[in-house]
């Protein structure tokens, strides 16, 4: 295994890419999405969180992630002795309405493939996704891990309707009239995330590209009255039964497994770890199931995290961990400092192995 970090667009520097390899990681993945432009209440920290208005605004529908620029950041990373392991993300103005099954679906389809053969040209070999209509939403901060360090939680369901304009808890069109986002069925959904498979994997196999699911976050059946694909760990098989493929994975989080009202988190990284199905690994601990549910420091939650470490060497996953989110401790530098614990542990623990 191999220890890796994620970082936001705005932490795409010199600075943090000395810091990662400081604390010993060999790997990255990073978000080109900007979570945090332009929202009012959602600021630059551990990790979005945001009120009903989302994370503010998508990006520019016109404009896809060039080879050049993939390239270009792949060459920096690599200058700084890192690897670049995956982008994690599209952007919601690239894909808004092949979520909501919308008149430019097939416009899209064609521009994600486009993305996934630029990324596997720059030698990026994994590509995570969240297919989602309301995305990440419906989460809180507060004084909830250990030292009443901040951390991100859940209390009570989520259940408000998402405005027009808005998909994956991003503006798309800020300019969409008043109104809500009628809600799909799960079928339909399902339906959509099938039509995404076989548009895209094809494309991916042929690119060098595997493509990661992570799991819906926060794992409810509906949030924002929009329906959920993978609540519960076994959904995670009927995802990769859609599309038999190589290039089919998982963009494998333990924390939104752990949250998940149905399963045992042991069994759940064995039976999929088995099948060689995991692309990365967010590797984070939390404490209660949804939908009221805290995030704890990496060893102060309800995952033994040590075990899944051995179920993983046990069933020879080779690919990387990362810290995925981390409490913000009481110092100067919040965000560092959490990381640079939960970093420490894992690389302890890859050690012992």
């Amino acid at each position: 295994m191999k220890l890796g970090l994620g970082l936001y667009r705005h932490q795409l520097d010199d600075e943090h890419f000395r810091f990662a390899r400081q604390c010993g990681c060999s790997h990255l993945v990073v978000h080109l999405v900007d979570y945090f432009r332009s929202s009012r209440s959602n600021h630059p920290g551990d990790q979005p969180v945001g009120d009903d208005t989302g994370w503010g605004l998508a990006g520019d529908p016109t404009q896809l992630w060039s080879f050049e620029e993939l390239a270009a950041l792949k060459q920096r990373i690599n200058a700084a002795r890192l690897e670049l392991e995956a982008i994690e993300n599209f952007d919601p103005a690239h894909w808004h309405d092949v979520l909501l099954d919308g008149p430019k679906k097939a416009i899209q389809l064609e521009n994600l493939k486009t993305l996934i053969r630029n990324v596997g040209r720059a030698g990026i070999p994994i590509f995570g996704y969240n297919f989602s209509i309301a995305g990440v939403a419906g989460r809180i901060k507060g004084p909830f891990a250990r030292g009443e360090a901040e951390a991100v939680g859940m209390d009570g369901p989520c259940d408000r309707p998402l405005p027009k304009g808005m998909v994956w808890n991003m503006v798309c069109d800020p300019a969409a009239p008043p109104g809500t986002v009628p809600s799909a069925t799960t079928e339909q959904l399902w339906k959509r995330l099938q039509d995404f498979l076989e548009a895209l994997i094809p494309v991916a196999e042929e690119a060098g590209v595997t493509l990661a699911a992570h799991p819906d976050d926060p794992p409810l059946p509906t949030v924002r009255q929009q329906p959920r694909l993978v609540y519960q760990p076994r959904l995670y098989q009927r995802l990769l039964d859609l599309k038999p493929s190589p290039r089919n994975a998982l963009e494998f989080c333990l924390g939104t497994l752990a949250e998940m009202t149905e399963g045992d988190i042991y069994d759940v990284v064995d039976t999929y770890s088995r099948q060689g199905k995991l692309a990365y690994v967010h590797f984070r601990n939390v404490r209660g199931k949804v939908p009221t549910y805290k995030e704890t420091f990496i060893d102060d939650g309800d995952i033994d995290m040590l075990r899944v470490i051995r179920i993983l060497k046990q069933n020879q996953y080779t690919g990387v961990i990362i810290p995925d989110h981390a409490p913000q401790m009481s110092c100067a530098a919040p965000w560092h400092a959490g990381m640079a614990y939960a970093l420490g542990y894992m690389r302890a623990a890859l050690q012992s192995l």
